[in-house]
């Protein structure tokens, strides 16, 4: 049988008694069967699929793009997205092929059979500390956007005191009443309908488009720039921006899980569904990062809604979008949750049967602990800077190669074969990615200045 000589040509098992009722492995494969699952049926259609992974994908860094416009040019601004969203194609496919190849579709499983324990610990601990840290980040902004929009809309003195004015209060009623529900779900295909409503209020944020055309860029000053200043710039930031943009595709540990729940799955099915999310947020990305800076030009901030709030605090549509980002974001955090629930249970619960208790025990923990940082210790977030910095390049770039080096037999695909040099050019790009971030973070801190390198 082909999964058994596989495991036998790597020395390495699956646990047999795991049976764990989201385990992911195939029957064996057989005379050209297409591998279904031997516990788990997926349900979850192709575009309930793409709009989990195009969720998952959108995060707050589409409000820093325009900035990061304003420090490359357009022209080589298009040349690096296009660039980082061919390497996330690139980087899915490695993952699809192992998990074809071993017949497993779960991150940490694929970690335990190209390395052991080990494998699988680090991918758990990269993914749960990634994940974590985003989420952070959205209740973050949450806490101190959403206080600032219902203070425009109600016109308001957020000096008042009014309990719905405190940020600490409103983010912990979010996370009560909108995200834990959600977190909640058994299965991710289950999000396909919140997800496709996010990723709506996020097209909402293309409004940007129509103030391009509604107001002339109000720092005239730098409306006279020339053309090839605005086509490709070079200064002391541009370097900051590569970062930004390498991490501007982040949703490698939800892809497996959603290819778990896809109905009749099939790796090709799913490579497509990777292509049309990621091209949905490059189109959306470029758009929104090409429209804000041609408004503001050099004089776009890090977040480009406050620039916007610079020009008019109580703008209509402005409030709209920033209250649409807000959805947005709140929305994306359940899909993010699900792959630190996955890893929690494979590290901790390997071979447990599931449970209620302990799934909703999990989610309850995590978003308390997460909520808790966000109200009482906002100055840490930063420590998750360096996490990101270190596990998104992991989980992006050095683990889907590394895995599909050492899982892939030497019998198919010699270690000199051209798919396995790619692979490790791959790993060696990712880990000059995660020296170029940490790097930066370090310079930032030395000299006390705040460039963003977030991207998701």
């Amino acid at each position: 049988m082909e999964e058994e000589q596989n495991a036998t040509h790597h020395g390495r098992f699956d646990d047999p008694d795991s049976t764990l009722a989201e385990n992911i492995e195939f029957l064996p494969n057989s005379e050209g069967k297409k591998p279904r699952f031997t516990d788990f049926e997926g349900k979850t259609s192709f575009g309930m699929s793409v709009f989990n992974l195009g969720n998952a994908i959108m995060g707050s860094g589409i409000l820093g793009l325009a900035y990061a416009m304003a420090n490359t040019g357009i022209l080589l601004f298009l040349f690096l997205l296009t660039a980082v969203a061919g390497l996330s194609c690139y980087s899915i496919h490695l993952l699809l092929k192992s998990s074809g190849v071993v017949g497993i579709r779960s991150y940490e499983q694929l970690g335990f059979r190209a390395f052991g324990i080990t494998g699988k610990m680090a991918a758990g601990i990269a993914i749960t500390l990634q994940n974590i840290g985003a989420m952070s980040s959205y209740l973050y902004i949450v806490k101190s956007e959403f206080p600032l929009v219902l203070q425009a809309f109600l016109k308001t003195d957020i000096s008042s005191g009014e309990w719905y004015l405190n940020g600490n209060y409103l983010v912990v009623l979010v996370s009560l009443f909108v995200i834990l529900p959600l977190a909640l779900m058994k299965q991710l295909g289950y999000l396909g309908y919140t997800s496709g409503f996010s990723l709506s209020c996020m097209v909402f944020f293309l409004s940007v488009i129509y103030k391009k055309f509604q107001i002339p860029c109000p720092f005239e000053e730098f409306s006279a720039n020339s053309t090839l200043a605005h086509m490709f710039t070079i200064n002391t930031h541009t370097a900051y921006t590569i970062p930004i943009l390498a991490f501007a595709f982040v949703c490698h540990p939800e892809v497996l899980p959603i290819y778990t729940e896809l109905r009749n799955p099939t790796q090709r099915k799913m490579q497509h569904i990777s292509n049309i999310s990621i091209l949905i947020m490059y189109t959306m990305y470029f758009l929104a990062a090409l429209f804000g800076y041609l408004t503001f030009y050099t004089n776009v901030e890090a977040e480009l809604l406050h620039t916007y709030s610079r020009i008019d605090p109580y703008d209509t549509l402005i409030l709209c979008v920033r209250l649409a980002v807000l959805t947005a974001v709140t929305l994306t955090v359940p899909i993010v949750l699900f792959p630190v629930r996955r890893a929690i249970q494979e590290m901790m619960f390997p071979n447990k049967t599931f449970n209620w208790i302990r799934h909703v025990a999990i989610a309850v923990i995590l978003l308390t602990f997460i909520n808790m940082l966000v109200i009482f210790a906002p100055n840490i977030l930063g420590i998750f800077g360096i996490i990101g910095a270190t596990s998104a390049p992991c989980l992006i770039f050095i683990f889907p190669a590394v895995f599909y080096i050492r899982i892939v037999p030497k019998d198919k695909e010699p270690m000199r074969s051209t798919p396995k040099i790619f692979a490790a050019c791959f790993a060696g790009l990712g880990m000059l990615f995660m020296i170029m971030s940490l790097s930066f973070i370090i310079i930032d801190w030395t000299t006390g200045s705040s460039s963003a390198l977030g991207g998701h």
